[in-house]
């Protein structure tokens, strides 16, 4: 006599024996000695993520199938959500050839304990930063005109090499952390290709160095060279407007503390201690050591624009801080609470040390950093160029939040399969871990 299963029954078994075969698929995938949560855990993890992404994707296809007129900007106010967000991302970004720079060509060895996880910061950082660009110029299939067609007369077209030519390179440096992987470390081949990359590493840091510096002069160098844009307008050395060192110094400054920064929250989010305490506090010191410079910088070149560039073409600086949301104290705020105050802590070898004053320090850092590019990109284009304007407003549309949005899931989703699957942190095998299994996605029991 035949007795028929039940059909849940048989829906409950299925499901069953599909979740066993795929987390042993997903767990070959791991490397061995690292401790990852579940795939059930990492999934809830990365899915709003994922969902953010998505819907993000929905509002560029908006932006580049009807028009620009998606957004709030316009002929007067050109710049907007999408260029403050490319400028503060390839500044933030700046950690990678920074970092690489410091291990591969000053030898600053302990650094090599988060050169795989700057690189793949630099490399969502630029990606993510070169998509919203794409959206925002509205016609990302002419990209190659850029190349083909190039405009040596504007500042641009340097910036626009040197970040695809320096995306390139991260590419080139995330190569040898794919092959890592334990699927791929089982062909000879991936072995010995991984083994040759190694050897030309300092000669990609040292191009990325060369790159970078440019373009993020580049970037600071556009703005200063405005004449009619009074409010950034600066003199400079020769053919380069102050600007220009202004953001190249500060990129170099806030990259190590965004690296610390990151790996502080990688360590809180998945309870694992991943970076020993004295990389934090190199960290810690070279970030405080150039943010002292480039604020010492930074009041020179404000004082002078203040006493000397701006009346010079009859606009007096006070002019510019009229208007209530622009007020003085946003120039304060850059200057000292932004760049003064966590320059001080990270100075101090006994604050630095404990882990609240150095991560606060750190954030303090970048939050100065996305303020002035806010500053330039937004501010500028706000305050009035002649006697009779008055200040414009701008406040971007749900289609800017979302891109934004997207570019900001974009980068944690690659982080996170790359921390999952890849080595992020050589010294995770030898600290003591704060938990058992904890990573994006799972909870304290």
């Amino acid at each position: 006599m035949h007795l028929e299963q039940p059909r849940g029954l048989i829906v409950a078994s299925s499901t069953l024996s599909m979740r066993a075969s795929a987390a042993p698929a997903d767990r070959e995938l791991i490397l061995r000695g690292l401790k990852r949560c579940s795939l059930s855990q990492f999934s809830l993890w990365v899915a709003p993520w994922a969902v953010l992404l998505v819907f993000g994707l929905y509002a560029a296809f908006l932006c580049l199938a009807r028009g620009l007129n998606q957004t709030n900007m316009d002929n007067r106010f050109a710049f907007g959500l999408w260029i403050f967000l490319d400028l503060t991302v390839i500044a933030l970004g700046a950690g990678a050839f920074f970092t690489g720079f410091l291990l591969y060509i000053l030898r600053i060895t302990e650094l090599r304990a988060v050169i795989q996880s700057a690189v793949v910061i630099g490399l969502v950082c630029y990606s993510g930063a070169m998509c919203a660009l794409a959206v925002d110029v509205g016609q990302p299939l002419r990209f190659w005109y850029t190349f083909a067609y190039p405009n040596v007369h504007s500042m641009l077209t340097e910036v626009t090499f040197c970040i695809t030519c320096y995306l390139c390179v991260l590419m080139i440096e995330y190569v040898p952390q794919l092959l890592k992987n334990r699927k791929l470390r089982q062909t000879t081949g991936a072995l010995v290709f991984e083994f040759e990359l190694h050897k030309v590493m300092a000669v990609f840091a040292g191009v990325g160095t060369f790159l970078s510096f440019f373009h993020q002069g580049s970037l600071g160098g556009l703005f200063g060279v405005l004449r009619g844009r009074p409010f950034a307008f600066r003199d400079g050395f020769a053919i380069w407007p102050s600007t220009f060192f202004l953001f190249v110094l500060s990129a170099a400054a806030v990259g190590p503390s965004f690296i610390a920064l990151t790996s502080g929250l990688v360590e809180k989010v998945t309870g694992r201690r991943l970076v020993a305490a004295r990389v934090y506090d190199k960290l810690g010191s070279i970030s405080g050591r150039l943010l002292v410079f480039y604020v010492l910088l930074k009041s020179i070149d404000t004082l002078v624009w203040v006493n000397q560039t701006s009346p010079s073409h009859g606009f007096p600086a006070h002019r510019f801080y009229q208007w209530s949301p622009f007020g003085t104290w946003m120039l304060l705020a850059e200057i000292i609470l932004c760049g003064l105050v966590p320059a001080l802590i990270l100075l101090r070898p006994d604050l630095r040390a404990k882990r609240v004053w150095l991560m606060s320090a750190a954030a303090l850092a970048c939050a100065g950093v996305a303020l002035n590019r806010f500053v330039l990109t937004i501010q500028t284009l706000a305050v009035p160029t002649l006697a009779f304007d008055e200040f414009l407003s701008y406040w971007p549309s749900w289609q800017e939040f979302a891109t934004f949005g997207a570019v900001i899931a974009f980068g944690v989703l690659v982080y996170s399969f790359s921390f999952r699957y890849l080595s992020l942190f050589p010294q995770e095998r030898e600290l003591e871990p704060l938990t058992n299994t904890r990573e994006p996605g799972s909870h304290r029991s």
